[in-house]
């Protein structure tokens, strides 16, 4: 079938026992992603959404959030500095920019190609060929006087 799983090494592929290749088969798929990171520091409660205010480190630098909305910290701010305020102040701004722009777009995943089905003839493209004139040939000129005479 289409299951597969990771092993540890290449050469761990020829060593392997029937019992081993059903243990691994029985485990659940690991997945790339870490475990997410712990808050850095905690800012509050949000006065207005009752939710807690936290700074976090992702993959782009440090951000604050409200488990909702996140608005990254800029290059002055830093996390020991942040206060709640301005915590308040950098979700209040991100929040208008959602307001008005709407939210940022989330990555499409590529989808496969559809298989044509059997019987199915994929449709041919067709160009459109313009055919060129072929060259002219030049009129016959009067033969001169010296091929009249080896004509006669």
């Amino acid at each position: 079938g289409a299951d597969s799983r990771t092993l540890p090494s290449e050469d761990h592929l020829f060593t392997m026992t029937l019992e081993e290749a059903l243990d691994i088969y029985s485990r659940p798929k690991e997945r790339r992603r870490g475990v997410a990171k712990p808050p850095i520091k905690e800012l509050g409660v949000d006065p207005t959404t009752e939710k807690p205010l936290i700074i976090k480190d992702g993959r782009f630098g440090m951000y604050v959030t409200d488990g909702e909305t996140n608005a990254t910290l800029r290059r002055g701010d830093t996390a020991e500095g942040m206060t709640l305020e301005r915590g308040l102040e950098l979700l209040a701004g991100r929040r208008a920019w959602e307001a008005e722009n709407g939210p940022s777009p989330k990555k499409a995943r590529k989808k496969a190609a559809a298989k044509p089905k059997k019987g199915d003839t994929a449709p041919t493209l067709t160009k459109n060929v313009v055919k060129k004139a072929g060259a002219k040939k030049a009129a016959k000129k009067a033969a001169s006087g010296k091929a009249k005479k080896k004509a006669e």
